[in-house]
């Protein structure tokens, strides 16, 4: 990548969060991901968890017969998930940790150490046209094993950097917006097409966005959230404002 227009993939995660806390079909996931194509969005992703606590079955059904946008899969290493994965073929699927008493994400996959166990996995999307992605620390150790067990992508995990923006420690969120930099020049020099996310908000989008290694902003939680306020159109089509500025800005 060099610069050239930075993808969005919106998450509609917790769209699937909000209905689920009532049950019955409102809000309706694909709907969002329908208002989010209109919005400007490159792509949707959607994490099928083991214990289904927001995305669900149908919903993948659903969307990956009723968008016209690429779909990235967020999944565990497992069977079950690979058997999912292979039955729809996504346009993508991003290979995530996956713990069933965390809230969220946290972290990235350890691919270095888990070799052995992830290569199956990328092997077998891959033959099946799914373009497989890694969810990775900010770690060369981790971004070169992610070039040898085969992926093409990796998706740097960006939470350290808002999180410690958003607690105001200025000077960790300096640092880990440096490891994130560089991290994103070695995955280009690997050969690796390098995504982002976890966490991004209107405040913290555009010095990431600004890496021109970048092809790829993944972010869901916020905009579903600030969607409260002034609705999902508005809200995406901010955060592509603020992606498009800082590309062309040179935003650092």
């Amino acid at each position: 990548m060099s610069g050239g227009r930075l993808r969005l993939g919106v998450n509609i995660d917790h769209v699937a969060t909000i209905r689920n806390a009532r049950g019955g079909v409102h809000p309706d996931p694909l709907r969002a991901a329908q208002l989010a194509a209109a919005a400007g969005a490159d792509g949707i992703t959607a994490h099928l968890r083991e214990d289904r606590r927001h995305i669900s079955d149908t919903d993948i059904t659903r969307l990956s017969e009723e968008i016209n946008l690429p779909l990235n899969l967020e999944m565990a290493a497992t069977e079950e998930m690979l058997a999912i994965a292979l039955r729809h073929k996504p346009h993508a699927c991003c290979l995530v940790p996956e713990k069933r008493e965390e809230r969220t994400t946290e972290g990235g996959l350890d691919v270095a150490g888990g070799h052995n166990h992830l290569a199956p996995f990328v092997a077998r999307l891959s033959e099946a046209g799914s373009r497989v992605s890694l969810f990775i620390e900010a770690s060369p150790a981790q971004l070169e094993a992610a070039r040898k067990i085969g992926a093409p992508v990796v998706e740097l995990h960006t939470g350290a950097y808002c999180d410690a923006f958003a607690e105001g420690r200025t000077d960790a969120a300096a640092r880990e917006l440096e490891r994130l930099r560089q991290a994103a020049a070695f995955g280009a020099e690997l050969g690796l097409e390098v995504h982002a996310g976890h966490g991004l908000t209107f405040d913290t989008v555009k010095p990431v966005a600004a890496f021109p290694e970048l092809a790829e902003l993944n972010i869901g939680h916020f905009l579903v959230g600030e969607a409260i306020f002034t609705g999902l159109d508005a809200a995406i089509r901010q955060m592509r404002i603020l992606m498009d500025e800082a590309r062309a800005e040179g935003h650092a």
